[in-house]
């Protein structure tokens, strides 16, 4: 995934901030962290403009690929439960939650941006329950006690877009209670070896799936923009077990024939051959 992606731009008809050089390079969590909040909050508009109608102002999508958590059930009963999530943009998922009877749902994102998207979202809706409350933290950083939630989940939201993802892992086990679930979803890690292309470019490996320097666009002085960080497979595994998390489920979401939105690097045709996002179902034991 890259700003083109996030923006849901082709390739080339990025927006202006995407016009500055791209590299693979070390990028340390202050530095990505002040990359993506700006721009995020630059960006929240257009995203909700390319993306809204897709993902829906109350519904969950886990991906481009269209999987609805009314359909996958990956959260378990949410009915009386206490629910977080992170990077949550503007709030569809956790109003999607709130629908479903959860006791508590709370909805955080490090852009003042897109929660501010949240809150025009907020004041849309009728039913007093979808007007969830809107938090403003660092994911990898709670301002949470421990044990206060029974679910944390984001749908690609903070685990790529940081440098330190361990450190998310670590928090949403924290928050949790004993017996809860953390599921989150993000780029499969298989698509960093490839051209973020929605065509035959896009199948083709060009770089080394094991290279875990970050994805960077920065401006003609250095200074990064935009920030994504790759981890393989079996990192994320470590990740959430060093975490005191056990893997439940791994859900590589197929990409349906009904389908036909391209979403910059996803599209049909690379969605029938490869695995474009990963779902990591994980449970705090105790």
């Amino acid at each position: 995934m890259t700003s083109e992606d996030a923006a849901g731009s082709e390739p080339g008809q990025g927006y202006a901030r995407t016009a500055y050089p791209v590299t693979r390079r070390e990028a340390d969590q202050p530095e990505t962290l002040r990359a993506n909040r700006a721009w995020w909050d630059a960006e929240a508009a257009d995203y909700y403009a390319a993306h809204g109608v897709f993902l829906g102002d109350t519904d969950l999508t886990w991906g481009p690929e269209g999987l609805r958590e009314s359909d996958a059930h990956l959260l378990g009963e949410l009915a009386g439960m206490r629910v977080l999530e992170i990077g949550s943009g503007g709030a569809q998922g956790s109003r999607w939650v709130a629908s479903e009877g959860a006791a508590a749902v709370v909805a955080s994102d490090v852009s003042a941006g897109m929660l501010d998207r949240a809150r025009r979202i907020n004041a849309t809706v009728t039913d007093p329950r979808l007007c969830v409350p809107l938090v403003q933290c660092d994911g990898a950083r709670l301002p949470f006690p421990d044990g206060t939630f029974d679910v944390v989940f984001t749908a690609y939201g903070v685990v790529p877009f940081v440098a330190e993802s361990a450190g998310v892992m670590g928090e949403a086990a924290r928050v949790l209670r004993p017996g809860g679930r953390f599921v989150f979803s993000t780029t499969h890690p298989v698509r960093w070896a490839m051209p973020d292309d929605p065509g035959d470019e896009g199948l083709r490996i060009t770089q080394s799936y094991f290279d875990r320097t970050a994805y960077v666009e920065q401006d003609p002085s250095g200074q990064a923009t935009y920030v994504e960080h790759h981890r393989t497979f079996g990192d994320r595994i470590r990740e959430i077990v060093a975490a005191g998390l056990r893997v439940v489920d791994v859900v590589e979401p197929e990409w349906p024939e009904a389908n036909l939105e391209t979403w910059a690097g996803w599209s049909q045709l690379r969605g029938g051959l490869i695995p474009g996002t990963a779902i990591f179902v994980c449970r705090r034991d105790r």
